[in-house]
């Protein structure tokens, strides 16, 4: 019988609170149907996660553990847990519990009404002044770039068909970004408002300087448009450098400069120095990135897994 929900959460310093994840997902899946899994992809956590992901797996069938070799990232290891999904519905859910296990129900009957991607909109989320600012910005810019329409309020929380998922992971990016990509795969969507929970325990494992390098990351991997941006500020400082020198040509010949200045000769280096560093630049992170897509490299390496069984076929 084909399993009909499957529940994903990467899981990342969680060690204390797994137990109340799983039994909050098991109380209210369990309204909806009997007929599911819970899986917890541990993605190379440094406290003792893996020994409570594989506790509840001894208690409970239904719950199922994958560890990586090592710490791959969030949505790396949300990837791993998509390709081992056997659900007709799978739930995307972070493991800290601010993406509410009682929120789940309310997406499943939202899908029912004929859609196969329902994103959940946190209308008040319970995070800090500065992330929340940050995180509006980052979309805004993100949405310019990638010429798409971004919601800040939206993340990884979300119920999605199995062939919208089959889609995202036939996507061979090197570079994964979950909500991005269910974002492009189209079919037909819908938001739904729910609760956003505080977190249980600790702060994010996300620290400024790893935020900054997942921006960078989504927005090169995402979108070329830096690099048109760059062609286009290019032929603007052309043609300003072009009616500036019309000028100075024009000011010689009227005898207005006997000598021209030091001082507009060194800032029109280093501005036009500056100009060619950051467009190498730009050049080095697209050709760096096209580098580690060619390696073939696996986006993750499982280490163990626990409860995979095809008792759904």
């Amino acid at each position: 019988m084909q399993c009909q929900l499957s529940i994903i959460s990467p899981v990342y310093k969680a060690e204390n609170i797994i137990d109340l994840l799983v039994a909050e997902i098991i109380t209210n899946v369990s309204k909806i149907t009997n007929n599911f899994e819970i899986i917890l992809v541990e993605d190379g956590s440094p406290d003792n996660s893996w020994q409570e992901i594989k506790k509840n797996c001894l208690k409970e069938k239904k719950v199922k553990g994958v560890k990586l070799s090592r710490n791959f990232g969030q949505h790396y290891a949300i990837t791993a847990g998509l390709a081992m999904a056997k659900g007709e519905w799978i739930v995307v859910m972070d493991c800290d519990l601010q993406d509410r296990p009682d929120q789940i129900e309310k997406l499943y009957l939202e899908a029912m009404k004929g859609y196969d991607i329902v994103f959940a909109k946190r209308t008040v989320r319970q995070d800090g002044f500065f992330k929340v600012i940050l995180s509006k910005l980052y979309y805004r810019v993100f949405g310019y770039l990638t010429d798409t329409k971004q919601d800040a309020s939206v993340a990884n929380f979300g119920i999605y068909h199995k062939k919208a998922i089959k889609a995202i992971l036939s996507m061979n990016d090197y570079i994964r970004y979950f909500p991005t990509m269910s974002q492009w795969v189209g079919y037909r969507k819908a938001y739904l408002e729910v609760a956003h929970g505080k977190r249980e325990e600790g702060e994010s494992s996300y620290t400024w300087r790893s935020l900054f390098k997942l921006a960078q990351n989504n927005i090169f991997a995402f979108s070329d448009k830096p690099l048109r941006l760059t062609v286009r500020f290019g032929l603007f400082i052309s043609g300003i450098s072009g009616i500036i020198g019309l000028h100075y040509i024009f000011s010689y010949l009227s005898g207005k400069i006997v000598v021209l200045g030091y001082a507009s000769l060194i800032i029109s280096i280093w501005f036009l120095s500056g100009i060619i560093i950051l467009t190498l630049g730009i050049l080095g992170i697209y050709l760096g990135n096209i580098f580690d897509k060619v390696k073939g490299r696996p986006t993750y390496i499982i280490d163990q897994q626990i409860n995979f069984i095809d008792e759904f076929q």
